[in-house]
């Protein structure tokens, strides 16, 4: 009796997880694919079958006394329902690999916004299938952008067109997330009314029917206020979901069909200058310059004024592209038919002669550089730091000391801003002599060096493992009359534990405590660390006691416990 009650037991337990299973499949299934219609209905079949399986074979092997009779096989007792679920898989069968990887590769290989996938795809007249097509989406599951671009190519097949399951296959694969759900919704219901009435084009009342749906159902707080208020507004609710699907387009690289919905879209939604200004990035995007000067110029005709940000993207996606004639050509642009609200800031010229130092225009850096200083555009601290950090990383050292020079004699002097903007590039790339060499220049400049500029000299010559170099830079703070801060000791206690030299980092992590210092608590943290690592308690009971006049033990206990949730979590590993 015993025994049937741990059988008993055991089918419960192997129950509730064989139906778990079976719901959760069919929960990640469409509900009108033949894979969920037909797990639906022969779940429980299915599930009585396993749960006989295991009684069975547990009475068998237990005991004696109970005796199973032959034709109570499983194996003959389920044949048939065996056939029944083998023709699924059938249905559902992969080609050879080698069309798949090849496709595959062919979309990896021309992913840039620039590359023409669809004539590489061309290239290789492989015919297509469902599930061919089924298994390159399944393969791109988590690049949904490339994936709708190349459901998109294989929709446009002559001889092939989109079946359910590669409709269900791609509107999973752009409904995974809530990020993509809020980005791709629109497209979403496209495809599932192209799925559900098997067309391979929306007309164009349904699509407005969608957008005004999505409208109604996602207002923004100005409609949601004119509504509560009885307002008209100028601008259609629908615009706002316009926008969205074109945005959609464009950033998957389909501007042609981004800009060919625009046209078909026009007469019935009024466009806006957001609608514009999408266009005109996706014709950047994909590098195509003289569309997206003439969506521009169309805009302008049209009364939208483009703002700033949408002209520093596509001169700084021109440069990175190599067109930087293009990209002076949009300057020029912005500086005589631009208006006030869209004329260049210095952060527009910045991008610009960052990429003419690049490509060794220096004649054109320094014109653009005057036209600069000439418009009354102020090189701030994220002009002077993005200017030469990029000129450094190019390896035009010299063309950035040209500029400070031609800076100068403009009436805008370096100070010691810009100074520590350039010295911190050159410590990042450990170019000692170059930081040396600047400094020496900025001393005979007059520029009185502060406390971050011989923070940043230690914290490169410990990095280089130049022991000595950070001695003589702590010294010569001394000679400059230039007091060691907090921040100072820190930098280098910690750069002389990481070198090994415990002595050193021992007596000025004394001297530290000795003048009164409140070390930050994570350095605290990590100085207790290196301390034990080495066992000198003495310096652990000063230093503790020292620390426990700024932390309180409550304090201590709530940085515990964040630095071991930080370690556990997944995030950032």
């Amino acid at each position: 009796m015993s025994q049937l009650k741990v059988v008993s037991f055991m089918c419960k337990t192997l129950g509730r997880k064989f139906h778990w299973q079976n719901r959760v499949l069919h929960q990640n299934l469409r509900p009108n694919s033949v894979a969920s219609t037909y797990i639906h209905g022969n779940a429980s079949k299915y599930e009585s079958r396993y749960l006989f399986d295991t009684m069975v074979s547990f009475i068998s092997s237990r005991s004696s006394r109970f005796w199973v009779p032959s034709f109570l096989s499983c194996k003959r007792f389920y044949s048939d329902e065996n056939s029944a679920f083998s023709s699924l898989e059938e249905t559902t069968e992969s080609y050879s690999n080698e069309p798949i990887d090849n496709v595959y590769k062919v979309v990896m290989d021309h992913s840039n916004p620039g590359h023409k996938m669809e004539r590489a795809l061309d290239k290789l007249e492989i015919e297509l299938t469902t599930p061919l097509v089924v298994e390159v989406l399944q393969k791109l599951r988590y690049e949904e952008k490339l994936a709708f671009r190349f459901f998109t190519w294989a929709g446009h097949g002559g001889n092939y067109s989109h079946e359910a399951q590669a409709y269900n296959e791609m509107i999973d694969i752009l409904s995974s997330t809530k990020y993509k759900v809020k980005q791709f919704r629109v497209v979403c219901d496209l495809l599932d009314y192209m799925k559900r009435n098997d067309k391979s084009l929306v007309p164009l009342e349904v699509l407005l029917k969608i957008l005004r749906q999505y409208a109604e159902k996602h207002l923004t707080h100005l409609h949601k206020f004119a509504r509560k208020k009885k307002i008209r507004v100028k601008t259609q609710p629908e615009v706002h979901a316009f926008n969205l699907l074109l945005d959609a387009l464009c950033k998957c690289c389909l501007v042609e069909e981004a800009e060919a919905l625009f046209a078909r879209v026009k007469s019935k939604v009024k466009p806006t200058a957001d609608t514009y200004n999408i266009l005109f990035f996706g014709w950047c995007r994909v590098r195509d310059p003289n569309r997206a000067m003439s969506t521009l110029e169309q805009m302008i005709s049209l009364g939208h004024t483009p703002d700033n940000f949408t002209y520093n993207t596509a001169i700084e996606t021109f440069c990175n592209a190599g067109m930087v004639m293009q990209a002076a050509e949009l300057l020029e642009f912005m500086r005589t038919k631009g208006s006030t609200m869209s004329s260049p800031t210095a952060k527009t010229y910045t991008i610009m002669i960052v990429a003419l130092v690049q490509n060794d225009m220096m004649v054109e850096c320094f014109k653009v550089l005057g036209d600069m200083l000439n418009s009354g555009c102020v090189p701030d601290v994220s002009t002077y730091k993005d200017l030469i950090e990029g000129m450094c990383l190019a390896g035009k050292t010299e063309a950035a000391y040209k500029i400070l020079e031609e800076m100068g004699n403009k009436g805008y002097p370096a100070d010691i801003v810009t100074y520590n903007c350039f010295l911190k590039v050159l410590c990042d790339n450990k170019d000692r002599d170059e930081a040396l060499r600047l400094y020496k220049k900025m001393t005979e400049a007059g520029c009185v060096p502060s406390v971050q500029t011989y923070n940043m000299l230690i914290v490169m010559f410990f990095r280089m493992s130049d022991v000595d170099g950070a001695f003589e830079t702590w010294h010569e703070m001394s000679k400059r009359g230039c007091e060691r801060v907090t921040e100072t000791y820190c930098v280098m206690v910690e750069g002389l534990f990481d070198n090994n030299a415990t002595e050193e980092a021992c007596f000025l992590l004394e001297e530290a405590v000795n003048r009164g210092m409140k070390l930050p608590y994570r350095k605290f943290d990590s100085f207790l660390t290196r301390l034990s690592a080495i066992g000198d308690l003495r310096a652990i009971h000063k230093l503790s006691e020292h620390m426990r006049t700024f932390y309180n033990p409550a304090m201590a206990r709530r940085f515990a416990i964040n630095q071991k949730r930080k370690s556990m979590s997944l995030r950032g590993k």
